[in-house]
This record gives structure tokens, C-alpha cells and sequence, in this order.
């Protein structure tokens, strides 16, 4: 790469929404240097990929895609790697696509100027991939949000849970967390911007705990979770991702307090099996699952809870198969996004015996997606006829609907007068009048 003409980028995200995250920050972080976006790798003097690692044909269409466009690099195009695959696997990457000029982990995007000022200068091969003990975070006040309504705030960053499957404490680093003041000013600078709804993120984001110096402005997770859904302007405030063990009552006790709380709340279980849940290194067993769960039913707000699944860890048998199974009956979840066992590099699970194979965890998966949906299409009923406030997405055209979201994070899809055309971010009062297994349909309320 060389001179501004060149200084253009490109830049592809997968994997999770901490990732779309990150990618945001990136971007500003770029365009505050100098750079220019583009929409396409033709267009681009800078191609990057951020990657995810948390299964393998993640990583694998990184690789494919980074062959794909290697005949570009004839064109004078700097590749870069970015991400857990990068943190994952270092400069292995070099040899496996030689065309790579960068290759940097997310604990090190806060080094991404320099970094870049080295490629410019010259240099062929350039890493960050040595800061996964830092105990500094990446934040920017540039940071490019793609959407105007809605926006992310990552509030902590790696893991310390080494659960046993999971690749990300190898690849994002030991837990760290921001300041609770540094939190509340990002997210009042996007209420005065106009964002209505905030997400906030990490890795397990109710480990939460406050960097502040002085103990009397530290805050607990839900502390900081009601603070910032006090703040004028905010209509909404989710989380994402929870971790059964650090999940509080506190946490149910702030949604019912505060109405700006999302009522819904993602907490992944993995299995439903003690055994299994004790081989995955997940520190809780289906009890004390369970008690979180009672928490939240018997709550003054109906919260909506959903959840993750492995199935096919190694050793599971069918009958540790079928307490999962039932553990969908007894919770009653609003959406499941269930997996199949994948191995990773550096994870324990890589030690254990008893293997599944992949036919049987395609068919334990097809199992349990089956059973899912029979409950969701049932519990999806009970909307009908109901009225719910949506944010309004959208509208897909081909249909003539407005897509929008509840704060239950249901889709409720509906049509609207033409004389009353609701605008993208706007609040709407939406009658229910057809339930589907994983949406709604209804008519907005004029």
C-alpha cells in the first residue's frame, strides 16, 4: 500500500455480535486515520476479515475466502486477519495464506494505527497478538455505528471461565472491564445522538465488575444495567451474554424496577444433564440452572428466556441427551439456538474420549430443534390478540409488512394504514393476530 489513493478499505465481519462490534470500532477507528470505506474488495487498497473461531466452519470460510482473493494481491491489496481466527492462529496464518500482511488479535486493536503505519512504511508481515493479559480494554469515541436507532456498548472483554469446549478465553483474553463512568458517558453520547436502544455486551457480561479506582462509584452489573437505562432519551436496554453462574437476583430484581429493561434475557444452559454440564467445566449444575430460572418466572414482568445447546459433547449418552430434552419442557424457553459439538484448538474437551459421531449429533440436533419448535409453536399462541409495542425495523416490501422487534426480543411482523407509515426506529402499538413458531404477525394500532 502506498499513498492516499490507496487508503481505502475493506472490511467483512463474522461471528457473534461482539464481533459487529468490534468491527464498528475498527471502522472509526480506520476512517478517524484517513482511510475510506468501500463496499467491495475490487474497490479496496485494504482488505480485512474479522473473524470468529467458536466452530470450525466459521474459521474455514475465512480460509476459503482469503483464497478466493489472492489473486488480488498481484493488484497491489493488503490482506489483513483480524479476530479470534488470527489470536487463534498466529502467524501460522502467514504460512497457510502468505498473501497476509496483518495479523492481529482482538485484545490488540487499540495498537491498530501503528500497526498500520508499519505496513506503509513497508513492512511485509506484521502481528498483535501478545496482548491477551492486558488489562486495557478498546475504546474509541470513533466508532462507526451501522445503525442509527439501535447501537451496541461492550462493557467487558475476555473470559475466565475456560469452559471446556470453548476457544475464547484462548483467544480474547483474561476478563477485564470498563470503568461504570466511562459506560454511562458512552451511552448518553448516543442518546444525545438519537439511539433509542442499547446492547450491552460481553463475553459474559454479567461478570461484570466495575475498574473504577474509587470503591464508592463502583457499581455491580445491575447497578450498571438500570443506571444506563435511566438515562433519557434510552427507550430500550438489553444484554448479552449471560453467564448462569454470576447471574444474580439483582439482575431480575432491575427489570422489574426499571421499564426501560428489556424484558427478556439470554442465558445459555449447553446441556441439561449435571454429568455433561460437570464435564463442560460450567460451574453450575441443572438445580441451580433452575433457580435462576424460578427467578425470573416469578418476576412481576413476564421475561422472556431464551438459551444455547450443545449436543453430541463427548460422552454424552442418550439418557444425558434426554435430560436436556426435558429440560426444554420444564423451562418452556422462547427460542433455542442449539449446536453441534464442535472441537477446538486449545480447548480441554480436545482430551476427552467417547466421541460422538457426527450423524448421531445431526440427529440429536434435528431432535431437539423438532421438540423446540413443537413448544414454541404452541407458546406463541397465547400472543394472539394482545398488543405490544415494537420497534420498527423495517419493511419488507415483497410482503407488504413492517418488521419489527418486541421487547421480549420477538419478531411481530405487521401491516400499517397507508395513511399512518410508521418511520424506521420508531415505537408502535401492534395488535397480535397470527402466532408462527419463531414469529408474530399483526396490524399496527392507529
Amino acid at each position: 500500500m502506498c499513498g492516499d489513493s490507496q487508503k481505502t478499505f475493506y472490511l467483512e465481519t463474522f461471528g457473534c455480535q461482539m464481533n459487529v462490534h468490534d468491527s464498528e470500532k475498527v471502522v472509526g477507528t480506520l476512517l478517524k486515520e484517513g482511510y475510506a470505506q468501500v463496499e467491495t474488495v475490487e474497490e479496496a487498497g485494504l482488505v480485512l476479515y474479522n473473524t470468529c473461531s467458536i466452530r470450525d466452519k466459521a474459521e474455514q470460510k475465512v480460509f476459503n475466502r482469503l483464497s478466493d482473493y489472492k489473486k488480488y494481491k498481484a493488484q497491489g491489496k493488503t490482506f489483513g486477519v483480524l479476530g479470534c481466527v488470527a489470536q487463534q492462529e498466529g502467524e501460522k496464518i502467514f504460512e497457510r495464506a502468505p498473501y497476509v500482511s496483518l495479523v492481529c488479535g482482538s485484545a490488540s486493536y487499540r495498537n491498530l494505527p501503528e500497526m498500520l503505519v508499519q505496513i506503509q512504511a513497508g513492512k511485509q508481515r506484521v502481528t498483535g497478538l501478545d496482548d491477551r493479559e492486558t488489562d486495557e480494554c478498546f475504546e474509541t469515541e470513533f466508532t462507526a455505528r451501522t445503525n442509527p436507532h439501535r447501537g451496541y456498548i461492550t462493557i467487558i472483554e475476555g473470559c475466565d471461565k475456560f469452559c471446556a469446549y470453548c476457544v475464547v478465553p484462548f483467544t480474547r483474553g483474561k476478563e477485564r472491564s470498563r470503568t461504570s463512568d466511562s459506560v454511562l458517558e458512552e451511552a448518553r453520547q448516543m442518546a444525545d445522538l438519537g439511539y433509542t436502544e442499547i446492547q450491552l455486551l460481553g463475553q459474559n457480561v454479567n461478570s461484570y465488575k466495575d475498574s473504577a479506582g474509587d470503591r464508592l462509584r463502583k457499581k455491580s452489573f445491575a447497578e450498571l444495567l438500570a443506571a444506563v437505562g435511566e438515562i433519557p432519551g434510552i427507550k430500550r436496554v438489553r444484554f448479552t451474554t449471560s453467564h448462569p453462574r454470576d447471574f444474580g437476583r439483582d439482575i431480575v430484581e432491575a427489570i422489574e424496577a426499571v421499564p426501560t429493561l428489556c424484558d427478556h434475557v439470554h442465558l445459555p444452559v449447553q446441556s441439561g444433564s449435571n454429568r455433561v454440564l460437570d464435564a463442560m467445566q460450567r460451574l453450575y449444575t441443572r438445580e441451580q440452572y433452575l433457580e435462576r430460572i424460578a427467578w425470573m418466572k416469578a418476576a412481576k414482568r413476564e421475561i422472556s428466556i431464551t438459551t444455547d445447546v450443545i449436543v453430541g459433547f463427548p460422552g454424552e449418552t442418550e439418557t444425558e441427551f434426554g435430560e436436556t430434552l426435558s429440560l426444554l419442557d420444564e423451562v418452556g424457553y422462547d427460542a433455542v439456538f442449539s449446536f453441534k459439538y464442535s472441537p477446538r484448538p486449545n480447548t480441554p474437551s480436545l482430551k476427552l474420549e467417547d466421541a460422538i459421531p457426527d450423524e448421531e449429533k445431526v440427529r440429536r440436533l434435528e431432535v431437539l430443534n423438532a421438540k423446540q419448535r413443537a413448544i414454541q409453536t404452541t407458546s406463541y399462541k397465547k400472543y394472539i390478540g394482545t398488543v405490544h409495542e415494537v420497534m420498527v425495523e423495517g419493511k419488507n416490501e415483497a410482503r407488504g409488512q413492517w418488521m419489527g422487534r418486541t421487547s421480549q426480543n420477538k419478531t411481530l411482523n405487521f401491516t400499517a394504514p397507508p395513511d399512518a407509515v410508521p418511520k424506521t426506529g420508531s415505537y408502535v402499538p401492534v395488535l397480535t393476530t397470527t402466532s408462527f413458531p419463531n414469529s408474530l404477525l399483526g396490524e399496527m394500532v392507529v
